[in-house]
């Protein structure tokens, strides 16, 4: 080495000028964004995920063709640590932090550096299968993930990489239970990333909704319908009531702004005066603090009713997701690997249009995820059927299950790799990432 040069776990870190030559890769005064231009990983990126193609497209299957229920994931969470365990330098911990299903998987260079971890999920929907495409999910993680490492060992990279089997997306917030239990913290995460199907144009800027789900009782007096009905306190009018005050309040709340609900208790009998009656509702907002707002005005329509009926009504929030808030700085690495792959589907360089393509209305746990640390959430495109039909639909879940969908699956497995590794080999990108992510957070608590 030059006097000049300095050598860093390992790597040679050459002067040159007010920059430097890591590993073949300018850092220094050149900045993250112009460092991701030049895709070095790309082909060993793609060599390593295309090695494991035909291993992992039967396991692909395996879990598509056997759809499991959140927290039974039985199946997937045995094929995919039986896979792990047969990956060279990789750590696995089977059913971890307290539930039979989740699972983590490590693999430790022993170096300083940068943590990135990759979310992969497993359950299927009530009644259609993995219409949301969760086997393509955890599909895209594993292969990113053992891609990752297969480059960080041909490159001698430090870090450490961390894929985490998460449990019940839909409904049960297994994410949410494993950033609770100390998961992310315990490995000292620094990014997070995942990928989600879909039939809307690829993008990398994917951001979900805040979401609440609460529970609305009304408790009134029985009577005889024909009888002697004053004597009676109908709860199923109440609850009728404040529906219908709920379908008054849409025409004024705000576009990005959801309201969703069902009765689950109408009564017994048609000449009975209710005396329970009870929904399951949602709202969704863009921000949490939005969505705090809107369940205020809905809260106040069932209110509403109780009061225009004699009923008491009890409001009982269930459980609930954080919107997803997209790291930009992740995206535009992404956009760039992804871009440079086959098979063709841009996505689009002008992040505003990204974000715009990238925006849905749904919600997911990795919203929490992305409220404690950068995270991205790739939206993918797969074909859809004959009708067009998009996620929770018969026709996706069959859409999911095809070799075509495994494909563009593999696409994105390299894209996400390819960020992780900037992550891990760009100076100072992991900074740049965290600024980021600290200004979103700020916006969105002062919103």
């Amino acid at each position: 080495m030059a006097p000049a040069d300095e050598e860093v776990d390992g790597f040679v870190l050459i002067s040159h000028g007010n920059d430097a030559i890591r590993d073949g890769r300018l850092i220094g005064d050149a900045g993250p964004g112009n460092l991701l231009s030049e895709l070095r990983y790309l082909n060993d990126i793609s060599e390593a995920v295309d090695s494991l193609d035909e291993v992992f497209w039967p396991i692909n299957k395996k879990i598509h063709d056997n759809p499991e229920r959140g927290f039974k994931e039985f199946i997937a969470h045995d094929a995919l640590t039986g896979f792990m365990k047969s990956q060279r330098g990789w750590a696995v911990t089977p059913s971890a932090y307290g539930m039979d299903t989740a699972w983590v998987a490590v693999f430790d260079t022993g170096r300083r550096g940068p943590v990135v971890s990759f979310n992969a999920e497993m359950d299927c929907l009530p009644g259609i299968g993995h219409a949301c495409g969760h086997n393509l999910i955890a599909t895209a993680s594993v292969l990113g993930a053992v891609a990752t490492a297969r480059v960080m060992e041909l490159h001698r990279a430090p870090g450490k990489v961390v894929l985490f089997g998460t449990p019940a997306e839909e409904g049960g917030g297994g994410k949410i239970r494993l950033l609770n239990a100390g998961a992310y913290s315990d490995h000292k995460v620094d990014v997070s990333l995942i990928s989600h199907p879909g039939i809307t144009p690829n993008a990398a800027l994917m951001r979900t909704t805040s979401y609440l789900q609460f529970k609305v009782e009304y408790f009134g007096r029985e009577a005889h319908a024909a009888a002697n009905p004053w004597l009676g306190i109908n709860a199923l009018d109440a609850l009728i009531a404040g529906y219908n005050n709920v379908s008054v309040l849409r025409q004024q709340i705000m576009p990005e702004d959801r309201v969703q609900g069902y009765i689950t208790d109408g009564g017994i009998a048609p000449n009975i005066i209710h005396a329970y009656a009870a929904g399951l509702f949602v709202v969704r907002s863009d921000t949490q603090k939005r969505l705090d707002e809107l369940k205020e005005k809905v809260y106040d329509c069932f209110r509403a009713g109780a009061l225009a009926t004699g009923a008491k009504v009890t409001i009982t929030e269930k459980w609930g997701y954080k919107n997803h808030m997209p790291n930009r700085t992740m995206a535009q690495s992404y956009t760039r690997y992804f871009n440079a792959l086959d098979p063709p589907g841009e996505i689009a360089e002008d992040q505003d249009i990204d974000e715009t393509r990238g925006k849905t209305q749904a919600s997911t746990d990795q919203g929490d995820i992305s409220h404690a640390m950068p995270s991205l959430s790739p939206a993918f495109r797969l074909q859809p059927g004959p009708k067009g039909q998009g996620p929770h639909n018969p026709e996706f879940a069959e859409a999911a299950g095809t070799r075509d969908a495994y494909v563009r699956t593999l696409r994105v497995a390299k894209g996400l790799a390819g960020v992780a590794l900037d992550v891990l080999l760009t100076e100072g990108l992991l900074d740049e990432i965290k600024r980021d992510w600290e200004s979103m957070i700020a916006v969105e608590r002062n919103l």
